[in-house]
Order: structure tokens, then C-alpha cells, then sequence
């Protein structure tokens, strides 16, 4: 097994996993299901395999039933974690655009995501089965939008968080940068960490308030711009994304 990124190409991708010295592989459950109901994939036809944990492998297919797939695996590779993580904190959203915000991150390469719960938050996740429910939602939406952009890595989402236990985030972080209409650096001139934990806060629709700002800051933050234009909250994290990545080598 090398270490080097396997090439995509036109491949769809299922998370499963991958057991070590496997020649053979059986896709069953959803995924199964999903491979041979929904991509409709034959015999003798390629896939790609990932565990979600940096293992990924070229497949062919050798047989097919209705919720079940094999395959004999072609090539394996285990792509390490990049050095510098990145973790979105994304304040609660209401209705799709919750949704719309964590896909778009994780196509666009974000290693972590952590739901907060902003003061300014329109949507409110409780701690009981609506709570739940919100959050596997995000959960399943990682998941797929890892499979869509063919990731070996499946980004978690974490436990909901209050104000002050991303602060405490902030504080174990190598950089933690929150976006900000008020402030003053922008985004392209902050100097990154090549190595650890990159913490990007965005804000809710309403914004992030001012003894927010001053917690998180005072935790060691650095508010930062995007821009002259204001983006609205379920845009503005894939925006910092796509700036990060070009500057960090990802793209």
C-alpha cells in the first residue's frame, strides 16, 4: 500500500470499510444498495472505496444483486491527513440552508465541523430528540457530500457547542479566525500555521454579537474580512474555505 493520492478520475465513491490485505470486498446495507439500485453498477465495472479514515481503493465489480455488491480491489492506497486541519465552527442555520453550508464545506475540503450555537441563532437545537435529529442531518449530509467529492476522509461533526466551549477551542488551536464584517485584516494577509488545527468561526444570519466577539478574541482570535461585500451566513464559510485551500497548497 503507498501513501500517494489516487486519482479520481470519473470513479463514484462508497464509504466502507476496508480490511487490511483484502483482495475482495462486499458492499452491502445502503451503500450496497445504493450501488446496485441507484448508480445502477454492472459487472466488470470500476468503483472507488474509502473508510472514511484515509484508506481508499480502485474496485472492480465481479458480481451484483439487489442490495449487495462485490468487488475485487485493484489498488489500495492510505492518504494521510493533512498537516494543517482545518475546522469549521458554523453558527445554527434554519431550514435548508443549514444543510447547504456543511455540504458545500466538505466538497470544498474542510477536515471538521462543529455546530454552534451562536446568541443570534434563528434555529435552536435542544438537547433532546429535535436536537438529535438536526444533527444527524448534518451528519448525513458530510457523509454524502464526502462521496460526491470522492474523499478518503470523512469529516466529522461534532457535539453542538455554546459560545464558551468554542472559546476553549480557540485556545487549544494553532490559529482560530473569525469572520467579521468590522474587521480590519483581511483574510489573504494573516500569516497560517503549516501544522495542527485551523479554527474557522462563521457567524449566524443576524451576526455574531459583540460580547461574542470580545469572548472569542479574548480567548485568542483573530477577527478577519473577506471582503467589501457582506455574504450571507451559509456562503460565507465555503468562500474562506476556497481562499484557505488556495493558500494552504490544497487546490
Amino acid at each position: 500500500m503507498t501513501t500517494s493520492p489516487m486519482a479520481r478520475g470519473g470513479l463514484p465513491l462508497f464509504l466502507t470499510e476496508l480490511p487490511a490485505g483484502a483482495d475482495h470486498v462486499v458492499l452491502s446495507g445502503p451503500e450496497g444498495r445504493h450501488a446496485a439500485t441507484v448508480t445502477r453498477l454492472r459487472v466488470g465495472e470500476r468503483l472507488l472505496l474509502a473508510d472514511g479514515r484515509g484508506g481508499i481503493a480502485r474496485a472492480e465489480v465481479t458480481s451484483v444483486t439487489k442490495d449487495e455488491l462485490r468487488a475485487d480491489v485493484l489498488e489500495r492506497v492510505q492518504e494521510p491527513a493533512p498537516e494543517l486541519r482545518v475546522t469549521m465552527a458554523q453558527a445554527l442555520l434554519k431550514g435548508d440552508r443549514a444543510e447547504l453550508a456543511v455540504d458545500q464545506a466538505v466538497e470544498v475540503g474542510v477536515d471538521a465541523l462543529v455546530p454552534w450555537r451562536a446568541a443570534r441563532c434563528v434555529a435552536r437545537w435542544d438537547a433532546g430528540p429535535r436536537g438529535a435529529k438536526a444533527l444527524d442531518r448534518w451528519r448525513a449530509t458530510a457523509r454524502t457530500a464526502a462521496k460526491q467529492a470522492r474523499r478518503s476522509w470523512l469529516p466529522p461533526v461534532h457535539e453542538p457547542t455554546s459560545t464558551a466551549g468554542l472559546a476553549e477551542r480557540v485556545g487549544s488551536a494553532a490559529l482560530a479566525l473569525v469572520l467579521h464584517e468590522s474587521a480590519s485584516t483581511r483574510l489573504t494577509s494573516v500569516d497560517l500555521p503549516t501544522t495542527g488545527e485551523l479554527l474557522l468561526v462563521v457567524g449566524p444570519e443576524g451576526g455574531i454579537d459583540e460580547t461574542e466577539l470580545a469572548t472569542l478574541t479574548e480567548a485568542g482570535a483573530r477577527p478577519v474580512l473577506l471582503g467589501d461585500t457582506v455574504l450571507r451566513a451559509s456562503t460565507a464559510g465555503v468562500a474562506a474555505l476556497g481562499a484557505l485551500a488556495a493558500r494552504t497548497g490544497r487546490w
